[in-house]
């Protein structure tokens, strides 16, 4: 027999009318049912995200009955067998493909949707919503992975094939939804319980309606690819620059992997629009935004309007501390395989710990001690990357090698050999810095409070810090932006604009 997909799982107090819980084999009374999702690779998933969002308004079934018929739906489990065994919690495949029927001539040429769809899938993700419903986890994964299918038969030609490898976009090309959730738990043996696929109109639409979702970011953004063109500040994106922001890959060299940094940021940004501004509680613009995702969704059977509102009921009190992102761990980057070209290996011990953690229904970051004190300043530059030569500028005895301690100790590239200034009369600390390097140097001010900035032409990439009488202490720091490796975890209140 083959085994179907969980069903949603409700909380014990139902509204009255509603038949109790039935318990499985666990004993455990079933609970809600879940969703995320990620862009070009991770901006459909957006839209899809923020049907969850939505539902967790909890207005109720009078504003989204009927919506239900604007879902196309999709057998996506049909047949399937020798599947993962069901955890705790539920996981959500969120998928975005590259279809682009309904965008209109006007916006192709605006927001540079062009070119022949590939029918493949450019955004795949993870979403686990956590059994008490407090807590969701997105695992992007990246759609040049190294992928190997199970048997399966073309869609396209009827041919039946064996298992071989591919990149995992390419396995909705081969086999639809089901080679798709099929390849993805042969990888993870995570179990899928429901299906997401949202498209360019839903993501935009959702935007607009939303009224926007505000963006920061500490450099300016230039991509002649998608037409993104951001100053460095704080922006309200609506949709058409909210799709390209999300799709932007030529930025810099990092490619998808900065990309999905963005789309994590996205997601956090458009979580604390939707939850934190009273929009949900006003029905008429609830259903508005419901009726833009919805009318661009393909879903499993199984993910209706009544389990979408089991789930809002039990995720009222979500914000984007609740969430957390992360990027499968990468082990090799550029793979080559025969016939299929670079692909992205996974790194087989931090991968397995990430799975493990959705199967066991555990957070993805490590834990972590509780930091004491004031939160660390985000500053635009990592200060891994910033080289500093310290010197004391006064007669005070190991002030220089005090400085410099404390400058490694959050972070900075010390040279670890401070030595005296030619002026050892010094009062107000000193950072000394080539006008090429100065977002670096703002960096290194912010965690010398009082300290002054002097441009020094030609001084080239090493700022030096003159430390004087007045210097008290250096504060922590830490990057406006998320690490980039693959495999950094980062809540959502991390990256929204202001949280930081």
């Amino acid at each position: 027999m083959p085994t179907p997909p969980r069903s949603p799982r409700v909380p014990a107090a139902t509204s009255r009318g509603v038949p109790p819980p039935q318990r499985g084999a666990s004993g455990r009374p079933p609970r809600p049912p879940v969703r995320r999702k990620r862009p070009r690779w991770a901006m459909r998933a957006v839209t899809a995200l923020s049907v969850v969002v939505l539902a967790s308004a909890g207005i109720g079934h009078a504003v989204l009955s009927g919506l239900d018929s604007d879902i196309a739906r999709v057998d996506a489990f049909k047949d399937m067998k020798n599947r993962p065994r069901a955890g705790d919690g539920m996981n959500v495949l969120l998928v975005g493909t590259d279809g682009r029927d309904r965008i209109s001539e006007e916006q192709r040429q605006k927001y540079r949707l062009g070119g022949a769809p590939c029918h493949c899938t450019d955004t795949i993700m993870i979403v686990h919503i956590s059994e008490d419903r407090e807590r969701a986890s997105v695992v992007s994964l990246p759609r040049d992975s190294y992928a190997e299918t199970p048997d399966h038969t073309d869609r396209t030609t009827g041919e039946h094939h064996k298992g071989h490898p591919l990149k995992l976009n390419a396995a909705y090309a081969e086999g639809g939804p089901q080679l798709t959730i099929r390849t993805v738990e042969n990888m993870t043996r995570v179990k899928i319980d429901h299906y997401l696929e949202v498209d360019f109109t839903s993501f935009m639409k959702t935007v607009d309606v939303l009224g926007g979702v505000k963006i920061c970011t500490a450099e300016p953004l230039k991509d002649s690819h998608t037409g993104l063109d951001l100053p460095a500040g704080t922006h309200t994106l609506m949709g058409g620059q909210a799709l390209q922001y999300v799709r932007a890959r030529h930025l810099d060299g990092a490619s998808d992997l900065s990309r999905m940094k963005r789309q994590q940021r996205f997601l956090a940004a458009l979580i604390d629009r939707a939850t934190s501004s009273g929009l949900l509680l006003n029905p008429l613009k609830f259903r508005d935004v419901t009726q833009a995702v919805l009318g661009s969704v393909r879903a499993d059977k199984g993910f209706g309007t009544d389990e979408m509102l089991a789930l809002g009921r039990a995720m009222r009190n979500f914000s984007p501390s609740s969430s957390e992102f992360t990027t499968v761990p990468i082990g090799q980057m550029g793979y080559a395989v025969k016939g299929v070209g670079s692909t992205l290996k996974w790194d087989p011990a931090e991968s397995e710990r990430i799975f493990d953690a959705l199967r066991e229904d555990e957070p993805l970051a490590r834990p972590t001690p509780k930091p004491k004190g004031p939160a660390p300043v985000r500053v635009p530059v990592d200060p891994k990357q910033i080289r500093v030569q310290v010197e004391n500028g006064t007669r005070t005895p190991g002030l220089g090698k005090r400085v410099d301690d404390a400058l490694a100790a959050t972070g900075f590239r010390t040279t670890k050999a401070p030595r005296n200034a030619t002026d050892r009369a010094v009062e107000r600390t000193v950072v000394a810095f080539d006008p090429r390097w100065d977002r670096s140097a703002k960096s290194l001010a912010a965690a010398l409070p009082g300290s002054e900035l002097r441009p020094v032409k030609g001084q080239g990439p090493t700022l030096k810090v003159v430390a004087g009488a007045g210097f008290e202490k250096v504060v922590e720091v830490k990057p406006a932006d998320p690490p980039q490796e693959s495999g950094t975890v980062v809540r959502g209140d991390e990256v929204v604009c202001g949280k930081q």
